[in-house]
């Protein structure tokens, strides 16, 4: 029985590309109709490209083991890699913020992405846990920005996505890989064997690594869609085939 690699029930431009291309490739594609796995998929050696809430719902049935960076990746970068001061703290301690800063989850969608205005424009209380962790950073306009696939400590593949903040997908230019090889070779070692990282040029013209991605949650643009699909096959593939070094880097189920 080939393999199967399993979508949610909405298909976004990047996920039909991926579907086709492993199609080709001769795996068996399944999009799930909501967070109920049927019989007939327990048990297959599955693979899975979805939305983070998705994921926490199926992968664990399917025994899926989905990698993700550590919640604090960004954070621990060194300033030449960052080029803004970035903390990973609970939002607890955001609320008090009199400033406008850049607050996002760390890998997920809980907290949008958004410069705010100052920490009372967070979700309260009332609407997050209080631990929750997210990173808080210093407002930065970006010219360009990037998408790496990162395999095994290499950059498999990638492409150009956004100009100015709007959406521009392109080839990968020969300045952004060269900047994503720097930071691999500085800090590929705190990444799990699969992964995307976004890069970028500011508006002062210096690089910086603008955050990290799960493969499988991720949007390919113009990258080669075949090598896209390597890095998502082994980014959320069967807990069973794990590499010993990934296991620290499974995306606990929330």
């Amino acid at each position: 029985m080939p393999l199967a690699l399993v979508f949610p029930p909405r298909l976004t431009a990047s996920a039909l590309m991926l579907r086709d291309t492993a199609r080709l490739r001769g795996l068996d594609t399944v999009r799930l109709t909501g967070g109920e796995v049927p019989e007939g998929l327990r048990g297959r050696s599955a693979h899975l490209h979805a939305g983070p809430s998705f994921a926490d719902a199926v992968a664990p049935v399917l025994g899926i083991a989905p990698l993700e960076a550590p919640a604090d990746w960004l954070a621990r970068l060194p300033d030449a890699f960052v080029r803004r001061e970035i903390r990973a703290v609970p939002i607890r301690e955001v609320y008090g913020l009199r400033r406008p800063a850049f607050v996002k989850s760390p890998n997920d969608k809980s907290i949008p992405a958004l410069v705010y205005a100052d920490g009372s424009r967070l979700p309260g209380p009332d609407a997050v846990d209080p631990e929750t962790v997210v990173l808080v950073s210093d407002v930065v306009a970006f010219d360009a920005e990037y998408r790496l696939y990162l395999l095994d400590g290499r950059i498999h593949t990638g492409s150009r996505y956004a100009v100015s903040g709007r959406l521009s997908p392109a080839p990968l230019s020969a300045p952004a890989r060269a900047f994503g090889s720097e930071l691999l070779a500085a800090a590929g070692h705190t990444l799990p064997s699969a992964i995307v990282v976004d890069v970028g040029v500011t508006d002062a013209g210096q690089w910086a690594a603008v955050e990290a991605n799960a493969a499988w949650a991720s949007g390919c643009y113009a990258s080669d869609p075949e090598r896209a699909l390597d890095v998502v096959l082994r980014a959320a593939g069967p807990a069973a085939q794990l590499k010993e070094r990934d296991r620290a880097f499974v995306r606990a189920v929330v």
